[in-house]
């Protein structure tokens, strides 16, 4: 059964804005996902889960009556953003603790402090815990687009981060569809777009996280869709292996997992990247890489294209074993879809051991929903 948003809303508002925005508090079924090798499914929504639900009850009473409020919309996303960083910044701080994890944030801090002494970022600044926004971005994207596998794509999975929004902007206007998750996946999973759903003069927006929680189609575990092309963004790459780091949080390794469990891609669907030319370096250490992290095919600057040729394996789905209780507690689709192959399968799937969340991810209730 596809999963549904079992609210008091209507089902005519199912796929209304709205909706996408209150999913992550108010739906047992849908609601924000995250893994990866990272500790930010622990960030997710800092504050108590009462409070945060009565914030989305009033908006979500008020859907039924007024359409979509972009203003309320962005001032809710800046402020779970800004607290996510937050969060993220006291987890660096632990993990650079652990030898086995120190390095990757010392390749990332590299990369950023370089992007702002050098003035090669553009808004959001600063780029700290974030995907960087660099300059020659748009540039990027049209050497991306002139790929054979962009061309012949019928459907594009682009990061929700803001480098990435011309390469967003060229999918819908070339007349694919367009599967991006919601920011940090917390308003719900993946929603889908194509233009010929768009009103008139509405792609820019589209190619916004307002835009796409205002017009994008959410779809659940069961849709049935073809990914023939990813792109992810990244705060550092590797030319030579196609070994990638992220901004810490792992959202491209849950997100990948997600789309081989629904069948969506395989090991043939390329992935790319688009970064600036600086961010390109030489120091991630294949051997250090776990097995959920996601290499690049193909890489996009500003002034070139490079085929990394990699040859680290490319993750089979999700791993269960690397997955603490606690992250588990805070990812409702997650827990949905471990519920789905236990109940098939007959047998428990296993967990990671268990880790202590930062203070600003505890959850004051321990119930599960």
């Amino acid at each position: 059964m596809v999963l549904q948003f079992q609210l008091s809303c209507t089902a005519s508002l199912a796929y209304s804005s709205s909706l996408q925005f209150l999913a992550s508090n108010l739906n047992s079924s849908l609601s924000p996902s995250y893994y990866g090798s990272f500790k930010s499914a622990s960030f997710k929504l800092s504050n108590s889960t009462a409070h945060m639900n009565k914030n989305y009850r009033g908006i979500c009473a008020q859907s039924r009556q007024a359409p979509f409020n972009k203003e309320a919309y962005e001032v809710e996303r800046l402020r779970l953003d800004a607290r996510a960083r937050e969060a993220m910044k006291a987890h660096e701080k632990t993990e650079k603790d652990d030898n086995s994890k120190a390095w990757k944030w010392e390749i990332r801090k590299r990369i950023w402090d370089l992007m702002e002494r050098e003035n090669i970022a553009q808004n959001p600044r600063p780029v700290h815990h974030r995907i960087p926004n660099f300059v020659g971005a748009a540039a990027a994207a049209q050497l991306l687009a002139s790929l054979e596998a962009f061309a012949t794509a019928q459907c594009v999975k682009v990061n929700p981060d803001t480098p990435q929004k011309q390469v967003r902007y060229l999918t819908l206007s070339g007349g694919k569809k367009l599967l991006t998750p919601q920011p940090r996946l917390r308003t719900g999973f993946f929603s889908i777009l194509d233009a010929t759903m768009l009103p008139l003069g509405a792609i820019h927006e589209a190619c916004t996280s307002a835009g796409v929680a205002k017009h994008g189609k959410p779809i659940g575990l069961d849709a049935t869709l073809k990914v023939d092309l990813i792109v992810i963004g990244s705060v550092a790459v590797d030319p030579r292996t196609g070994a990638r780091l992220g901004k810490g949080e792992g959202f491209a390794e849950l997100e990948y997992g997600m789309l081989r469990y629904m069948g969506a891609i395989d090991d043939k669907t390329l992935i790319v990247t688009s970064v600036h030319d600086k961010q390109l370096v030489e120091d991630i250490p294949v051997e250090k890489l776990l097995i959920h992290d996601v290499p690049v095919d193909v890489i996009c600057t500003p002034t070139q294209i490079i085929h990394t040729n990699t040859t680290i394996p490319k993750p089979q789905g999700i791993y269960w074993d690397r997955l603490s209780p606690e992250k588990l507690g805070q990812i409702k689709i997650l827990r949905e879809l471990k519920k789905r192959i236990e109940e098939k399968t007959g047998q428990p799937l296993p967990c990671g051991p268990s880790e202590k969340l930062p203070p600003t991810a505890e959850r004051k209730s321990t119930r599960q929903g």
